[in-house]
């Protein structure tokens, strides 16, 4: 199977007319058979003729153009018919003349330009057989004319349908890749929003608060070190998403899968902020969740950014529930002014995790839970035991 499927592949890197060759080569070679003299196509009524010198020529010049059928169709076809019309003219009825139906049909799925030109063309070829045929005796019944126009015509049909269809394949293909491009650029572009957006408003409140901590050395310092912490953070979470982008890396999903306890560490970031979070993990993670712990993660992260940029201070519960079947998060903050778009924002995180969530079929809310707000989601893991 291994040497079958390289021999093809080592095939198919020949250029097409060493590789439609062959076929003109075997109509050709058929036709000097003996057992094959005179068994090919007869139009017309002329008598068999045995083959001489001449006819040597005429099934090279049927047979053999059908080497250059796709690279050069209209030639091909000019060839064949000049070929096929000596052919029944002096009553060879060579097989070979079988090649006039795979030509048409080639430059039926072939020709790209001059196919109108090309097929008046060889009309007027066709009638001028005819009338040759008529003028050396014609002895088939006159609707034997329009018959075998008609199967000719029909040849070159199937060659239009096949060009249709494959056209029709590469434009499904087009809009294939170009529909998962945008849907890549989207998701890298939720990750860079959610990722720089998380770490950049946590250094900017610890930024912040830094300023009213002259007096206090050490606070100054632990806050000082947590800016740089988050920094660092950042960058790792970054070269993550760059790595993304770039093409010979293998596993994308698992560039951006949050490791084990990647939720207290948001916590913790937040609290290191200023903000108080009381955070409650029930349940085991199940051992395949899919993306479901990546989705559950931003859920986290995007509601703990809003509430440092809107209820700074404020009192925040975060709470997850491993199940089997599905992942539940839901914090909320006390502040009635949580989770509201700044003017500079336009509320791009939470439509981003709406999305993400109903990707994987569940449920996304962001309202007021009292006098404050609360993001509430559920997230299938996609496991049914």
């Amino acid at each position: 199977m291994i040497d079958r499927r390289s021999a093809l592949q080592r095939w198919r890197r020949f250029d097409v007319v060493v590789r439609d060759l062959p076929l003109g080569l075997l109509l050709s070679g058929a036709s000097f058979l003996p057992a094959l003299h005179n068994h090919g196509t007869q139009f017309g009524g002329v008598p068999d003729r045995p083959f001489d010198l001449l006819a040597i020529g005429v099934v090279a010049l049927e047979g053999l153009p059908l080497a250059v059928r796709r690279r050069w169709p209209a030639v091909c076809l000019l060839l064949v018919s000049v070929g096929f019309a000596l052919d029944q003219l002096r009553g060879y009825h060579a097989v070979a003349g079988t090649a006039l139906p795979i030509a048409l049909l080639s430059v039926g799925a072939h020709l790209h330009r001059g196919r109108r030109t090309t097929a008046v063309l060889f009309t007027a070829g066709y009638l001028l057989l005819v009338a040759l045929l008529l003028g050396v005796g014609w002895g088939e019944p006159p609707e034997e004319l329009v018959t075998f126009y008609l199967a000719l015509a029909l040849a070159w049909g199937v060659g239009e349908w096949l060009r249709s269809t494959r056209a029709a394949e590469a434009e499904r293909r087009r809009r294939v890749a170009d529909d998962t491009r945008a849907a890549e650029r989207s998701r890298i572009a939720r990750e860079l929003h959610d990722v720089v957006t998380h770490h950049v408003t946590a250094m900017v409140v610890q930024a912040e608060a830094a300023r009213y901590l002259t007096a206090a050395p050490e606070r100054l310092d632990q806050t000082l070190t947590a800016v740089s912490d988050t920094g660092r953070r950042a960058i790792t979470d970054l070269r993550h998403l760059l790595d993304l982008l770039n093409p010979a890396h293998g596993d994308r999903d698992g560039a951006t899968m949050p490791a084990q306890g990647s939720l207290a560490m948001l916590v913790e970031q937040a609290r290191q902020a200023g903000q108080p979070v009381e955070f409650t993990e029930e349940g085991t993670p199940a051992a395949s969740s899919g993306s479901a712990d990546l989705v559950a993660y931003r859920v986290v992260q995007e509601a703990l950014t809003n509430a440092l940029k809107h209820a700074h201070g404020s009192r925040t519960s975060v709470q997850v529930h491993h199940g089997e079947r599905e992942i539940t998060v839901e914090v909320s903050t006390a502040d009635s002014g949580a989770l509201v778009p700044s003017p500079g924002g336009g509320g791009r995180g939470l439509a981003g995790l709406r999305e993400r969530v109903d990707v994987l079929g569940g449920d996304f809310s962001a309202d007021r839970n009292g006098s404050g707000f609360a993001v509430r989601a559920r997230i299938p893991t996609g496991n049914r035991s």
